[in-house]
């Protein structure tokens, strides 16, 4: 298969329009009762936030019960108290759309002081069929590596299947994933080109990773949705922190943040800013032009206008810089590639409690997103440059009902799009050419849905629901599709076996060619197609077993087995080794694995333990059905695709030392991907991470970081197709320190 010029690449250079859809919201009920199973009316019930200062509190009625709306996700304790009963204390861990049913049973105060009944956070899910994992911003914070500006690694090393290959986040063996911020969308059709992050990691208070059997409240990007709760300010009291850095590669990663609350009142506000000599994955082992400079900023405001109503508004803006790293032989010749970013997004959303188990969520949002990729003097024979910049603005409405046996969410979603796009060509052989192609296109996506889930019996829940989806652009297309599954608690165990049967489409990308530039490819031998949305079906089957004897008491393993197939699947090809990329569609492809989570509670009040594995094969067939058509598929059958990996294994200990110290270790594991036009694949690669920490006071700690600390230098993937070369980086060490304050 041959390459595709660089220039002819960045000139055609697409991208995908995401879906939408999510919320941050979960809805909490229970029932209190005493040693005879009798209601215990007027007992005070108050949930805690874990993380922060965050609280409310209720009375149970004449039956018993009491509720709480509006939950957002996280980790929660909830204490019970009522008169001549011992105090009763259960700990739960909130996510999206979940309604979870708690049970109180109250020991009289002269038999016992005091409760405490554990839930593990993995099992206040088991209503939905969804598979999910949830990071909390400790975690994100000793985890190696994890809380750098550009960093993934608070999604690879806890999510099964989740790999960075050519700067790329691939979930699965896809790419598309849909990114919310405190639930609301933030779209961005250019996930294959765009490198930059849209938000640092240490504004994040919580990660909520989906990656199978979503219900139809959250959108159609197949391959994963990543729902990140903020920082709100309700964990911090006229506090500000510093963290400042450096490391290897002249690398440093700071931000100054503030934070406070009243009762009705939070802010959290941030300036963050990095920068490296080691960027962008290298096609060698050398480090050659290859920095990358960001700064950005961003804000939480929430108030509680009544006891009903509450508004969110959530803001951030980005800019990045990166060098194109280039081989010994470009450093000779002078190329100097370049590409620039900027990123920003307003989030606004009005919360209403309309009744008991009824709220209704109004979010418009907006979001710009530009990138400008420019050739250098030292390109041959043609100098490149591609400036796009996306608008988007849109809406959500979402109305959830909790009653009875009944968890219903229901809404509509849409954005328009606007992209001004300029490409160019220029020759540097003396021939004349130059080129350029200016566009201004318009499109938009509108969706409706409605998902309930309904529990049948105490050990049987079902979720039912369908998503209508219609995109116009440069073509008009319309899906709907079925969204089903179904939790099994086994009696006696605890197990949780769940099901899920899910149709998605993902909408084409907006751009096209047209002009001079599609003249220009005709002449190269390359034709060009019109690009449909990608049409997925996925079966999943999956199980949770929290282990409740010695010596395994409090661990929970979770295992599920998925089949994808996709029609117009998406991929890319790469811009040379820029790791900057244009999509095209190739007409199928399947997906098929099995993974497993593992997570220990708090062993001897000290360790804990994390791990993820995944085993899947990912392959395509036939043709490029979409975008440039000069890939050449195999006569018959399937063929990987180039983010083939058979086996990929995260461990991650946490260690709480004395004298307020702690340690976090992180091996990841990976069986090698597609070795060239394969079917043969690389070796086998195993990577170690460590941090130390240690408070000193209240106010003031440090930590040392070794990312790759044995400095193995191997070939990460080297594809002839879609996506170029890249080494692992290099050791990287880094000394990080924090200074919390008060103002």
């Amino acid at each position: 298969m041959k390459r595709w010029p660089l220039a002819l690449s960045v000139a055609l250079w697409l991208a995908l329009v995401p879906q939408l859809g999510a919320t941050i919201l979960g809805n909490v009920r229970g029932i209190v009762h005493d040693p005879q199973h009798r209601p215990v009316e007027g007992a005070r019930v108050t949930i805690h936030s874990r993380t922060s200062d965050s609280s409310r509190a209720t009375q149970s009625n004449a039956d018993g019960e009491f509720e709480f709306n509006t939950v957002l996700v996280g980790e929660y304790s909830i204490e019970v108290v009522a008169p001549g009963f011992a105090t009763s204390v259960q700990q739960i861990t909130v996510t999206s759309g979940s309604a979870p049913v708690l049970h109180f049973p109250l020991d009289l105060a002269a038999t016992r002081q005091e409760v405490q009944v554990s839930t593990s956070p993995e099992l206040a899910g088991t209503e939905s069929s969804t598979t999910e994992s949830v990071v909390d911003r400790q975690e994100i914070f000793r985890t190696p590596g994890a809380d750098r500006t550009n960093s993934l690694a608070m999604i690879t090393d806890y999510v099964p299947g989740a790999v960075v290959v050519h700067d790329q986040l691939h979930l699965r063996g896809g790419h598309q994933v849909s990114w919310l911020v405190d639930g609301v969308p933030v779209p961005n059709t250019n996930i294959a080109s765009n490198v930059g992050p849209q938000f640092d990691p240490k504004d994040v208070d919580y990660l909520e990773a989906q990656r199978g059997g979503y219900s139809a409240e959250y959108g159609d990007r197949t391959y994963g949705v990543f729902n990140v709760v903020t920082r709100s300010g309700f964990e911090r009291s006229d506090e500000a922190e510093l963290v400042t850095s450096y490391g290897s590669f002249h690398s440093t990663n700071d931000q100054i943040s503030f934070g406070s609350h009243t009762e009705r009142f939070a802010y959290y506000a941030s300036v963050d800013g990095n920068r490296s000599d080691l960027g962008l994955m290298t096609p060698t082992p050398s480090v050659l032009h290859d920095r990358d400079s960001g700064l950005g900023g961003f804000t939480s405001l929430i108030f509680n206008a009544t006891p009903a109503d509450q508004l969110r508004l959530v803001s951030s803006l980005r800019r990045d810089h990166y060098q194109i790293p280039n081989t010994p032989a470009q450093e000779l010749l002078g190329i100097r590639d370049l590409d620039r970013e900027s990123d920003a997004f307003v989030n606004l959303s009005w919360i209403h409690a309309a009744g008991p188990g009824l709220v209704l969520t109004l979010s418009p949002f907006y979001h710009f997103n530009r990138g400008d990729y420019a050739g250098g003097q030292g390109d041959t024979p043609l100098v490149p440059d591609d400036n796009r910049a996306s608008n988007y603005a849109g809406f959500q409405a979402t109305l959830a009902a909790v009653r009875g046996r009944h968890n219903v969410h229901a809404g509509v979603e849409t954005f328009g799009q606007h992209d001004d796009i300029s490409f160019g060509l220029r020759a540097t052989d003396g021939s004349g050419l130059a080129l350029r192609q200016q566009q201004s296109i318009w499109g938009n996506v509108e969706a409706l849905f409605v998902e309930d889930q309904v529990k049948v019996w105490s050990w049987l829940t079902l979720n039912g629901g369908a998503r209508l989806t219609r995109y116009s652009g440069a073509l008009n297309e319309t899906s709907t599709d079925p969204r089903i599954g179904g939790v099994v608690r086994l009696p006696g165990l605890g197990w949780a076996l769940r099901a899920s049967y899910s149709r998605y489409y993902q909408p084409p990308p907006l751009d096209t060619v047209s002009g001079p530039l599609l003249n220009f490819a005709l002449q190269q031998g390359f034709g060009f197609l019109p690009l449909h949305g990608e049409r997925d079906e996925q079966h999943e089957f999956g199980l949770t077993i929290p282990f409740n004897g010695r010596p395994f008491n409090g661990w929970v393993l979770d295992v599920d087995s998925f089949r994808t197939r996709a029609r117009n699947f998406f991929d890319h090809d790469v811009l040379g080794n820029s790791n900057i990329f244009l999509p095209l569609t190739i007409q199928q492809a399947r997906i098929r694995g099995w993974e497993s989570t593992l997570r220990s509670p708090r062993l001897f009040h000290r360790a804990q333990i994390r791990l993820a594995y995944s085993h899947q094969y990912a392959q395509g067939r036939g043709a490029v059905t979409g975008g440039l058509t000069d890939f050449s598929p195999p006569a018959e059958g399937y063929f990987f695709l180039d983010h083939d990996q058979r086996n990929t294994l995260s461990g991650v200990l946490s260690l709480t030392l004395p004298r307020r110290s702690w340690a976090t270790a992180n091996v990841s594991y990976g069986s090698g991907f597609l070795n060239g036009d394969g079917p043969a694949h690389l070796p086998a690669h195993t990577t170690f991470d460590v941090a130390l920490g240690k408070s000193m006071g209240e106010n003031w700690s440090v930590a040392l970081t070794a990312l790759n600390a044995g400095n193995r230098r191997y070939l990460v993937d080297n594809s002839n197709t879609f996506g170029g070369t890249h080494y692992i980086d290099p050791r990287e060490i880094s000394v990080e320190v924090r200074w919390r304050f008060h103002y």
